[in-house]
């Protein structure tokens, strides 16, 4: 099972005074960096600085591989180490909610925590060090991941079911089958307080699109008026794992079964989405096994039949159809780069983001034309179920890179005559708890 090193630091000119933090994630078995963060907090102290960069390189831990992952935490700050380590008891009281924050991101993972000089924590001290450079101008921190050879673009992170976090190592938010946590991430350029730029994910045309739409919308929208029709309602679930997911590697048109956690997650869905309030009527599946093995669980308990619809598979991902987001990005490491910053890009071999969203829409269109006013269950994976959201709430395509699905969630839309989508739900997993 792949292992991480997260790396963090954090410091101010003047303590208080102009702060930020920077933090790395690493393989351990060869010490390449995945993911690089940092930003510019503002006025602060050290300490403050210090746990900053810590939640962050854990938040980017679990964005690239999910609960559970192993991580050896390394800081040249003792205190915040023998805190994190329960060796040492926190007096400021500032820093407590930090601490608490930094506690619960850790009990997700299995982590250890290791104290190092700054000399050996030079990758984060220098993050750290231009992100207070970036405060003392009030400026955001930007990354330079691009300029370093080897190492991908900086570009936003996908989820997915076919990545290595939803399943897999580093990947994307939004791409294949892989399992629950999925984000690829190489860099990321933050202001306190804000989400990574995406801007080169962002389609005119679908922006423009989502502009002119949005008057028009507001006018005769069900957010703050009852609807004057009945809902199409299109209750989207994901798949149940597969050992693909459990080794969190690219998933698309491969056909792997589910393990039998994966049966357990399906019957679970099953038992919750056989009950009110949702009335399922009609089940449609993607034609991939472990998605027709997840609807025929429910099927089982509905009395229904399932319908395939083909457009509702996984993206193709090509050559790097069961590869871990690391293989990738040591073999294909321009290609990665690419894909990673441009939607209309393909894995080599496989089917690009923007040719998904278009037979996606098409499906999506069809389902609802068929079933009008009827409440549709639709089983699939990360890329389509994504795609629909987006699509609902008018977002670009950088929006899928920016939502996370588990595996075996729920989600849920209802579809007006008289006004536009309602995303309902998003990722729910409570029937797994």
């Amino acid at each position: 099972m792949t292992s991480y090193v997260v790396e963090a630091d954090g410091g101010s000119r003047g303590n208080p005074g102009p702060a930020g933090y920077g933090a790395v994630v690493r393989d351990a078995a060869d010490g390449q960096i995945l993911v690089e963060d940092a930003a510019a907090i503002g006025t602060a102290t050290n300490n403050v600085a210090e746990y900053r960069g810590l939640v962050a390189g854990l938040r980017a831990l679990l964005e690239l591989a999910g609960d559970g992952a192993a991580a050896e935490v390394r800081m040249d700050s003792k205190l915040v180490i023998e805190q994190m380590a329960g060796r040492w008891k926190i007096k400021n009281e500032g820093l407590r909610p930090l601490a608490m924050e930094a506690g619960a991101l850790a009990r997700r993972l299995r982590v250890t925590w290791r104290w190092i000089p700054r000399e050996k924590n030079r990758e984060a001290d220098r993050l750290a060090n231009e992100a207070m450079d970036a405060a003392a101008k009030g400026l955001p921190w930007h990354s330079a991941a691009s300029a370093v050879p080897g190492r991908p673009a900086a570009g936003p992170p996908a989820s997915g079911d076919g990545l290595p976090g939803s399943g897999g190592g580093a990947a994307v938010s939004g791409a294949a089958d892989a399992g629950p946590g999925t984000q690829a991430v190489t860099a990321r350029s933050r202001t306190a307080g804000e989400g990574m730029a995406q801007e080169s994910l962002f389609d005119s045309t679908d922006v423009s699109e989502a502009a002119s739409d949005a008057p028009a919308a507001a006018a005769r929208g069900t957010g703050w008026r009852p609807p004057a029709t009945a809902a199409t309602t299109l209750v989207l679930l994901r798949h149940g794992e597969t050992l693909l997911s459990v080794e969190r590697r690219f998933s698309g048109l491969g056909d792997p079964e589910l393990t039998p956690d994966g049966v357990a997650q399906a019957e679970a869905a099953a038992d919750r989405l056989s009950r009110e309030p949702y009335g399922v009527q009609v089940i449609v599946s993607s034609p991939l096994r472990r998605a027709r093995t997840t609807a025929e669980a429910v099927a089982a308990r509905t009395g229904l039949e399932v319908t395939v619809e083909e457009d509702l598979r996984e993206a193709d991902f090509g050559d790097w159809e069961g590869c871990t987001f690391t293989e990738i990005q040591r073999r294909w490491p321009d290609e990665l780069a690419a894909w990673l910053a441009d939607p209309s890009v393909a894995p080599p071999g496989g089917e690009s983001f923007e040719t998904v969203a278009r037979r996606v829409r098409a499906a999506g269109d069809r389902i609802a034309e068929r079933y009008e006013g009827r409440t549709v269950l639709a089983v699939s994976h990360v890329t389509p179920i994504k795609t629909l959201l987006r699509f609902a709430l008018l977002a670009p395509p950088a929006a899928l890179y920016r939502m996370h699905l588990d595996l075996a969630c729920v989600s849920v839309i209802e579809y007006y005559a008289d006004g536009p989508a309602v995303v309902k739900a998003f990722n729910d997993t409570s029937h797994l708890r």
